[in-house]
């Protein structure tokens, strides 16, 4: 019996953990196995090349990180030619990340990524801002997330994640959108949004200022979001934030994540997913339970 299996809208996983978007590159598998991954998801991919922000665009706080990469990547038609093979002989479920400025931009992205039948889902970054909507993330607006994910759906059968923001005032009203439009699941949660400044100076640790912020201090808002959106919905979520170790994972279980994803905490180290696979095996074996045994059963709330 594999006591770590479970499934995220259309597919079924061997274990629930895999990586953040940005935080992951197959350099890691020169530190373990990434086949034993439940699933491996690429950097955020956009139409165009970006050359990302300027530096200094990484900090570490107190409690976690800052970062203002400004989704650094080759663009969509370099990212089919040349990198997207790079992942056709790995095992684990390749997912693939991407983020536009229009919908039009967005459905001509999977379009493209469509061709590529060892694809087996999409993470659909909805943070990013919209050019039709002044500049506005995507993702802060229920009615565009709603028409986003209904063009988005029309196009594909596979699985197909809307990844939420956290910087909005209801995130279950955007989830809902999200389910309503088509979405087989949703991903919560993006990055805060934070900043650094040196107290003796007054300058800004960021070059832009403003950036987003993860690790072990957003684990609790996280966690919060995660328990409102399952309670509200019908599709599962893959789960993120602050997560350290295997206790963080069976929180978020327990407030109904059906997958989990490592991020910021690779950082420290590149190992921790294969690590917290191990322990969270051991767990469920020790204590003869299933995902599906405690999944969304948190208790002791009025």
């Amino acid at each position: 019996m594999n006591r770590l299996a479970t499934k995220l809208g259309k597919i079924n996983f061997n274990n629930p953990i895999t990586v953040a978007s940005g935080t992951f590159g197959l350099e890691c598998a020169n530190f373990y196995n990434i086949n034993k991954l439940g699933a491996i998801v690429t950097k955020t991919i956009t139409p165009e090349e970006k050359i990302g922000n300027p530096t200094p665009r990484i900090y570490e706080t107190e409690c976690g990180l800052l970062n203002s990469i400004g989704l650094q990547n080759p663009g969509i038609d370099e990212f089919l030619k040349y990198h997207v093979k790079e992942y056709k002989n790995f095992s684990a479920p390749l997912l693939v990340s991407f983020s536009a400025s229009t919908i039009d931009e967005f459905a001509e992205m999977l379009i493209k990524l469509e061709k590529i039948d060892y694809i087996k889902g999409y993470e659909v970054n909805v943070s990013c801002p919209n050019v039709e909507n002044e500049g506005l993330a995507f993702g802060i607006d229920a009615k565009i997330v709603y028409e986003l994910t209904k063009r988005l759906s029309k196009l594909t059968e596979k699985e197909l994640i809307i990844k939420l923001s956290p910087n909005v005032t209801d995130i279950v009203s955007i989830a809902k959108a999200a389910e309503e439009g088509g979405a087989s699941s949703v991903a919560l949660i993006n990055t805060l949004l934070g900043m650094a400044i040196d107290w003796k100076t007054g300058k800004s640790m960021i070059k832009r200022g403003v950036a987003g912020y993860s690790g072990t201090a957003v684990k609790p808002v996280a966690l919060q979001m995660v328990y409102k959106v399952y309670q509200a919905l019908s599709i599962p979520i893959l789960a993120m934030g602050g997560i350290q170790n295997y206790k963080d994972c069976l929180e978020f279980i327990y407030a109904g994540a059906s997958m989990l994803s490592i991020g910021t905490a690779q950082f420290c180290d590149p190992c921790l997913p294969i690590k917290i696979i191990n322990d969270l095996h051991n767990h469920f074996t020790q204590n003869n339970i299933n995902i599906s045994d405690i999944k969304g059963k948190v208790w002791g709330i009025d």
